[in-house]
């Protein structure tokens, strides 16, 4: 059966994107005869608010969304996310790095496809100074010489579409973090041992995160894990041309609800 997910972060209240990438997510669930699973990945503890995850739940019901319970949060999977970190490092492919990002930034000579500086691996090549927190990071060279090439099937811009093979691109990412220094995962590590453990057939998410789907497929070769199919929608854009965005304060379905805007106006106006 076709598994689709919904993963939302409770560091703030959702906005008309999010809005957006449910709905596409449950039609699509829907419409292949599926499943539509919530998650909440709340891993970044510091950020995590009950009232926003009390909001999440309010705002898809309100929208005219249910789920089966009970729901996924990250926050109580660390074990499951160091397991599979033990796996990585038991094959030498995870190192501690004690680097700030002042020092990452001050050495970069590039960026990720985020936009971030990309770690030039000193850890790698010198190991950790001591005396300071760490992080565990992929070392992506030598894991990139046990899965060789790698590529992943894309369904766009619906999951009915012909399936198109795309080739993986990880190195553009350099040691991505794995670890945190102040929790036992990343999104990248905690989003591929989520989707295996909840069966998800179909990822559908913004094109704003297509590039991460690099990372995600080569976790998946090292880890064994299942590739799903994965689809990337249209953003929804604010009136500066801008994506949404909870860290600019991009208006919140909450607001818009305080201010009288029906659910139904919503819907149509995202076009479901």
């Amino acid at each position: 059966m076709p598994v689709l997910r919904f993963a939302p972060s409770p560091n703030g209240y959702l906005h008309l994107g999010h809005a957006y990438s449910a709905l596409f997510t449950a039609f699509w669930a829907r419409r292949l005869g599926g499943a539509f699973l919530l998650r909440l990945e709340d891993i970044d503890l510091a950020r995590r608010k009950p009232e926003f995850v009390a909001a999440i739940y309010d705002d898809l019901r309100w929208l005219g969304l249910d789920w089966p319970e009970p729901v996924m949060v990250q926050s109580e999977r660390f074990a499951a996310y160091e397991a599979a970190a033990d796996r990585l490092r038991d094959r030498g492919l995870l190192y501690d790095c004690d680097c700030t990002r002042q020092e990452i930034a001050a050495r970069a000579t590039g960026a990720d496809p985020d936009g971030a500086p990309l770690y030039d691996g000193k850890c790698r090549l010198h190991g950790p100074a001591g005396g300071r927190p760490t992080q565990a990071r992929l070392d992506l060279g030598r894991a990139l010489e046990l899965t060789g090439p790698l590529s992943f099937t894309v369904c766009a811009p619906t999951p009915l579409d012909r399936p198109q093979i795309r080739y993986a691109r990880p190195e553009l990412w350099g040691d991505v973090v794995l670890q945190r220094k102040d929790t036992p995962t990343s999104y990248h590590l905690a989003v591929v041992v989520d989707d295996a453990a909840q069966a998800v057939t179909h990822v559908t998410r913004g094109r704003d995160m297509e590039p991460s789907t690099d990372i995600h497929v080569l976790l998946q070769m090292l880890l064994g894990l299942p590739q799903p199919l994965y689809t990337f929608h249209r953003l929804i854009l604010g009136a500066d041309g801008r994506k949404l965005s909870k860290s600019r304060g991009s208006p919140s379905l909450r607001d818009l609800r305080a201010a009288g805007v029906s659910a139904e106006s919503v819907r149509s106006e995202l076009g479901f």
